[in-house]
């Protein structure tokens, strides 16, 4: 039943996006046929909904809860529970974030800068982050987010500066499923 309630709300979706993107053609004004001139048919442009769009129907598709007390983030589409992964946690003194939150954004490769001793660590084998960053939360100094690590033996553990750390199989599936704008509800 949730299936089939998912897929009506996804296929009304794009019957919806489909239209609205018809719609925004732009159009030139029309003029009388009398004072039109005889000219070759313009290609008409559209307008930018298609990203906006795609957006709009992740966010109100997916979502993401993070059970801290069991260390596993679940990945719903519509009702459908579509992935469940082990995470490591926020260590005490830098413990994870709870609270409702949207993915701010995704980076393929990510760069990481050491909180503590401001080290930057190039994107690479020896990059703590993997090869996969959604980020989720920020403030002026720090930024938490799902990622892969280099250590995946720590995994289920607390042991992040608030960060989820993920295996790299597991955070390539997770980066699949999510775009700008998914919820993630982080919970103890």
């Amino acid at each position: 039943m949730a299936i089939n309630y998912s897929l009506k709300t996804s296929w009304m979706l794009i019957c919806f996006g489909s239209a609205l993107l018809c719609f925004s053609v732009a159009q030139p004004k029309l003029k009388p046929l009398w004072v039109m001139p005889q000219a070759k048919p313009k290609m008409l442009r559209s307008l930018p909904a298609t990203p906006f769009l795609k957006m709009a129907i992740a966010a109100m598709s997916s979502r993401i809860v993070v059970d801290l007390s069991e260390a596993r983030i679940y990945s719903y589409w519509g009702k459908q529970l579509i992935g469940k992964y082990p995470v490591a946690v926020g260590q005490p003194g830098w413990e994870t974030p709870t609270g409702t939150f949207k993915v701010l954004h995704k980076q393929l490769n990510p760069v990481w800068k050491q909180p503590i001793t401001g080290d930057i660590f190039p994107a690479g084998p020896n990059n703590p982050l993997g090869d996969r960053w959604i980020g989720f939360w920020a403030d002026e100094r720090h930024q938490i987010g799902f990622h892969g690590t280099n250590k995946e033996d720590l995994v289920g553990k607390a042991v992040s500066h608030g960060s989820l750390r993920m295996r790299n199989a597991d955070i390539r599936a997770l980066y699949k499923q999510v775009s700008i704008g998914t919820p993630v509800i982080v919970r103890k």
